[in-house]
């Protein structure tokens, strides 16, 4: 059976062909050293039966679970083939490309209605896949982008695929991208519209980087690799799928961006955390480890098909305090609007500072660790259209600096 769409898929209800794949794996763990493995299309594993029906108890899975050595590695499902989705029923020990991560914040960042309740809960590590049935945040592999598919760039360049090179008549590659051109289809020379796609990727990086779970990035991404809108480049040993390290050097904004953010989210381990946000005052300092706001403060119209902004605040007091930072807030904006943001109110000795905001220009859209800017006025934010913003609670700069003085003093 070609379950794969590439030739015919292995019998996994064959004792042989498992004993094979066991091999395999095992002397790619013992002999190879490999960390763990991800595998293509591995709806194919759990067929089973006459009609070839996925099972998540199917006999490989099995196999692997009973496996004293395989049982320690790491195992990444793509859980999906031609013919079935299973994103969310995989055994409990495996981890999987979260493609509902991928669809649901490509529609939220450019725009789509009805998009705010799934974005709470890729955000959050996909609990509702993933929670119940032992698994954990780090069980989602959230991507946006990923070798199948558009890059980055190209996803905030072109409305549709561009296939055509492939000689198949542009009918190859999905036609399900959830892409937007910011106005104008392909390269452009227009300052302003050069300026949106940079922000778009700057949210995506946002998106995919501060989100609970295992973040996976598509080499190439962090400076703007494009494949001329091709989603199926695979087939073309050329210019289309080759990296282009000059343009690597050419597009160190993009790249600064990236390793910024990835230093924050090591900075604050809460940014790594493995487990589930509860929603509740873990350390009894009166602050939920999550919560979520509305623009105005109250809770979120998680149903409402035209809220496109969304607010939420995670209590670092545990992992901050040495940092002086008890609480990240986080506002993301993908209404063509600005927007009014109502900011929580703080403790005696607090204030907000901004460490990002995606709308301003690449030398002031992410601050040093220190150098965040405090706000003024201070109990409220106005969030640019198609923005990601990033506020920090912490002692005022008044208090800083002073502190400072004494310690240099000292």
């Amino acid at each position: 059976m070609n379950y794969t769409g590439c030739g015919n898929s292995l019998d996994f209800d064959s004792a042989a062909v498992i004993r094979l794949v066991m091999d395999s794996l095992r002397y790619w763990v013992e002999v190879m050293h490999v960390d763990g493995f991800r595998f293509d299309l591995a709806s194919v594993l759990g067929r089973s039966g006459q009609h070839g029906a996925f099972d998540a108890s199917s006999s490989f899975f099995d196999a692997i679970s009973q496996d004293p050595i395989l049982n320690r590695a790491i195992m990444i499902a793509e859980p999906w083939d031609i013919g079935t989705y299973q994103v969310g029923n995989f055994p409990v020990d495996w981890s999987e490309w979260n493609g509902k991560f991928r669809d649901t914040m490509r529609s939220f960042g450019k725009g789509d209605a009805g998009t705010l309740a799934d974005v709470g809960w890729r955000l959050t590590g996909s609990a509702d896949l993933y929670g119940e049935d032992g698994r954990s945040a780090f069980n989602s592999i959230n991507f946006i982008t990923c070798h199948d598919g558009l890059t980055l760039n190209d996803l905030v360049s072109y409305n549709g695929k561009h296939n055509e090179k492939n000689g198949e008549n542009n009918r190859d590659g999905s036609d399900d991208n959830r892409s937007w051109n910011c106005g104008i289809e392909g390269p452009i020379d227009d300052p302003a519209i050069i300026a949106l796609r940079k922000q778009q990727m700057k949210n995506f990086a946002c998106y995919l980087l501060f989100a609970s779970g295992t973040p996976m990035i598509l080499g190439g991404d962090e400076f703007g690799r494009s494949q001329q809108g091709n989603n199926n480049a695979y087939c073309q040993d050329n210019e289309i799928s080759w990296f282009d390290w000059h343009a690597a050097h050419q597009n160190e904004e993009l790249m600064e961006f990236f390793r910024k953010a990835i230093a924050l989210t090591r900075r604050f381990p809460i940014l790594q955390r493995r487990k589930f946000f509860l929603g509740k005052d873990l350390d009894a300092d009166g602050v939920p480890d999550l919560t979520w706001f509305a623009p105005d403060l109250d809770a979120p119209k998680w149903q409402d098909s035209n809220a496109r902004t969304l607010c939420y605040q995670l209590d670092t007091s545990d992992d901050g305090s040495k940092l002086g930072v008890d609480r990240l807030f986080f506002i993301l904006n993908a209404h063509h609007e600005s927007q009014c943001i109502t900011l929580p109110p703080l403790h005696v000795g607090r204030a907000w500072h901004r460490a990002i905001d995606t709308s301003l220009p690449s030398d002031t859209d992410f601050t040093e660790p220190g150098h965040e800017i405090e706000l003024d006025p201070a109990d409220h934010y106005i969030v640019n259209p198609r923005s990601t913003v990033v506020l920090l609670a912490q002692q005022p700069d008044a208090a800083r600096k002073a502190k400072l003085d004494t310690t240099q003093r000292d």
